[in-house]
């Protein structure tokens, strides 16, 4: 018979409780012999800006809400414990009834690790797309309401130039990009 290897697998997890998956398994991977047969527990996230009482807050959000990935060598006794962890509902399998767990495909892996790796290390990539011209409404500081188009933009530090009509005057404001949005 040929040597198994380790492979990446999807457990199927109580939607909010992804978090708990991880603790118990990496508990049962160091504690038991569970971890000669599983070498990595993961779930993608990606650090995210939120504005919580007018400060800015960054947080991290799960990308695939429910999953839980695993890379392990699957053999039966290994497939049982992963099953019947806490607040695992199953692996996601193939269209066959009863098949066994599907391992994702390696360029589905890199993708999916690619992408996290992306969003981690530029959180506010999203937020610094904003384009020369563009019209967009500021929703934080004393111009709240108004709109407007950008003029200039810093990414280095992420700042806009926003030209807004204040009592029909064209002015310029400098504002942060977390206090704009687009219209």
């Amino acid at each position: 018979m040929a040597e198994k290897k380790f492979e990446w697998y999807v457990l199927r997890a109580i939607s909010g409780k992804e978090a708990k998956v991880k603790e118990v398994l990496d508990a049962a991977v160091k504690n038991t012999d569970l971890g000669k047969y599983v070498s990595e527990v993961l779930i993608p996230t990606e650090k995210v800006s939120v504005t919580r009482g007018g400060k800015k807050v960054t947080k991290d959000r799960t990308l695939f809400s429910g999953y839980v990935f695993v890379k392990a060598i699957m053999t039966g006794e290994v497939q049982y414990e992963l099953r019947n962890t806490s607040n695992v509902i199953d692996f996601l399998r193939g269209r066959a009834k009863n098949s066994e767990p599907e391992s994702l495909r390696e360029s589905e892996v890199m993708r999916m690790l690619g992408a996290a790796d992306a969003l981690n290390e530029s959180p506010e990539a999203a937020e610094d797309s904003y384009l020369v011209g563009e019209a967009v409404k500021v929703t934080a500081g004393p111009f709240t309401g108004f709109s407007g188009v950008v003029k200039e933009v810093n990414g280095d530090r992420h700042k806009l130039k926003v030209e807004v009509k204040i009592f029909g005057r064209a002015t310029d404001l400098e504002l942060e990009n977390s206090q704009v949005e687009r219209e």
